[in-house]
């Protein structure tokens, strides 16, 4: 019996047919009969040179997209960075205002050139145009064509055209009123974090397409090299058959199939149209099955006691259309239902486990007629499993990503003063942690974990008002372990050893953060105190909106804590745990 190896996808294996005993070969027939015997060959090269081709053209085309995207995304975060300098400046003119002082000339002009170029941007975004670029040289910029882009484009509209009709008095002369300053100022107040919020979200739009035209561009050049090296692995394949003779070939292949059904990892077998199995079966098939299978058993008997009653109805319907020579076998690939199917099988041992078994069918036709279907069958457990545990990871990065990005969001004096806040907590908290030991009384046990309790829970009350949610996470989970020693009665030296591992976990976070704080502390050492407490406020605002979301109410929350700048620090951390703790 010659070697039957499972096809993918499309292809199909067709049973050849032989000339009859004492026929003689057919007369050559010059070029037409060499280009017979060469088409296929021929006809791979060609396919070779149309996928490299196609490779580059595609190649080209979403490199030149990518270049757009780039474009898109520096503009974009330049709307937010001018969004935030017109309300800046307009709090500068307010200042002028106040003290009486005349406006200065660099403030105006300040002012008009970045709502000039936040006008003809939002425009170029929404309907595509030619506009300053960051160098101030003109680019063109396509407009915005997906669905969350121009919703976000949308949005930022509804609050740019109130805000630049405001804007008109400030930006056609000198001779604005007070009240038209006023104006202009209290709309920017009360909208500026709505339109700044908007402008983020438009940036990180713009890096997603940006992201997602490069794994396109990956995914192509991975399927042209793919498709290049399966082609000439049929190349190769077809000069080496060409070079065996008729017996030779005869005689390898049924020592061939004899190793591979004896080595092979993959179930193979054929299923006849009685759905019985094939008279020759790898050995791997039985240890796959959990049992011995035996050649002429049924297909749907052996399943049967492996899988529901409905996967079971699916899979013999699904097998009765490949038996269907009018139906086309590429047409019903995508809805085999045993491409991954949980089974349960009992060892020898009697235990049941649980395995993921993927079969995959194939025609073996005569002509027209499909004689049997070729079945593999492959253990994909370790894929299921290294799927799930990838996803896991996937996400742990993700909320890693998104909170480093929150992180570096926050206002700089907020996060140095967090990390030292962190930093100082959670080492007195090793400290008590450390001054237990096996004989140290269950007073003295209670006594130490009460005070890292503390400190854990003013730490995770800290790290939510800054939106650090896996900071919140970790600190949660490790006052729930402390909460547990308190309420089991087992506050032993001996039972707080297993603590360490949870708190050289977040003692690994805040360190990162505290690198991240150092490096921002150098470009922002001559910030203002006043844009300090005005991110305390805006902290302690977005954690009463994040509590009050999940008691699924809603809330209005105004923070007034500007005379908390002349507190001393030692008593302002106190007064910010005591509204935090409020807060939550």
């Amino acid at each position: 019996m010659s070697a039957v190896l499972p096809v993918r996808g499309a292809d199909r294996i067709v049973v050849p047919q032989t000339a009859p005993a004492g026929a003689h070969p057919a007369p050559s027939k010059g070029g037409l009969a060499s280009f017979g015997k060469y088409r296929e060959i021929i006809i791979a090269v060609a396919l070779f040179l149309i996928f490299d081709l196609g490779v580059l053209v595609l190649n080209f085309y979403t490199s030149f997209k990518i270049d757009q995207d780039t474009v898109a995304i520096n503009l974009s975060g330049r709307q937010r960075v001018v969004s935030q300098r017109v309300a800046r400046t307009l709090l500068e003119l307010d200042a002028m205002r106040v003290s009486g002082a005349p406006y200065k000339a660099d403030t105006l002009a300040e002012l008009r050139a970045g709502a000039k170029i936040f006008q003809v941007s939002q425009l170029a975004f929404r309907e595509g145009g030619t506009i300053p670029g960051g160098d101030g040289k003109p680019v063109y910029l396509e407009p915005v064509v997906s669905s969350r882009g121009r919703e976000l484009e949308e949005k930022v509209d509804v609050l740019w055209k109130p805000y630049y009709a405001s804007l008109q008095p400030l930006l056609v002369g000198d001779s604005f009123t007070p009240q038209e300053l006023a104006a202009a100022l209290a709309y920017s107040q009360t909208n500026n974090i709505k339109l700044l919020g908007l402008a983020n979200d438009f940036v990180t739009e713009t890096q997603q397409i940006g992201a997602s035209r490069a794994s396109v561009l990956r995914m192509v050049q991975t399927g042209g090299i793919v498709l290049a090296l399966l082609n000439f692995a049929f190349i190769l394949f077809k000069f080496l058959r060409r070079l065996k003779t008729s017996d030779a070939a005869i005689e390898a292949a049924t020592e061939e199939n004899r190793e591979i059904l004896t080595s092979v990892r993959e179930g193979l077998f054929l299923l006849t149209p009685g759905h019985q199995l094939g008279s020759q079966l790898s050995r791997s098939t039985h240890t796959l099955f959990g049992r011995t299978l035996v050649p002429g058993q049924n297909f749907f008997d052996v399943l049967s006691t492996m899988v529901s009653e409905k996967a079971l109805t699916d899979a013999r319907d699904y097998v009765e259309l490949l038996f269907s020579p009018h139906v086309k076998e590429q047409l019903v690939q995508g809805i085999n239902p045993l491409s991954e199917v949980e089974l349960t099988v009992t060892s020898r041992l009697g235990q049941q486990t649980s395995r993921y078994l993927s079969f995959h069918f194939n025609r073996v036709q005569d002509g027209a007629a499909v004689r049997h279907l070729l079945v593999t069958v492959q253990d994909i457990t370790q894929k299921v499993e290294l799927q799930a545990r990838l996803t896991g990871e996937r996400q742990r990065s993700q909320k890693e990503l998104s909170m480093m990005l929150k992180a570096f969001e926050t206002e700089p004096a907020m996060m140095r003063s967090f990390v030292e806040r962190a930093e100082a907590s959670l080492l007195e908290v090793n400290d008590l942690l450390r001054s237990t030991s096996s004989a140290s009384s269950e007073v003295q046990v209670l006594k130490a974990v009460d005070g890292a309790y503390r400190r854990i829970h003013a730490f995770k009350g800290d790290a939510a008002s800054l939106g650090l949610e896996i900071l919140a996470s970790l600190a949660h989970q490790f006052e729930s372990e402390l909460q547990k020693l308190k309420d089991n009665g087992a506050a032993t030296g001996d039972a707080l050893l297993a603590l360490p591992l949870p708190l050289e976990d977040l003692l690994s976070k805040v360190g990162a953060f505290k690198a991240l704080s150092q490096k921002r502390h150098g470009d922002n050492a001559a910030q203002p105190a006043s844009d300090a407490q005005q991110g305390l406020n805006t902290a302690l605002a977005q954690l009463a909106a994040e509590v009050a979301g999940d008691c699924g109410k809603r809330v209005t929350t105004e923070v007034r804590m500007a005379s908390s700048m002349e507190i001393p620090p030692a008593k302002m951390d106190l007064v910010r745990e005591i509204a935090i703790q409020l807060l939550r």
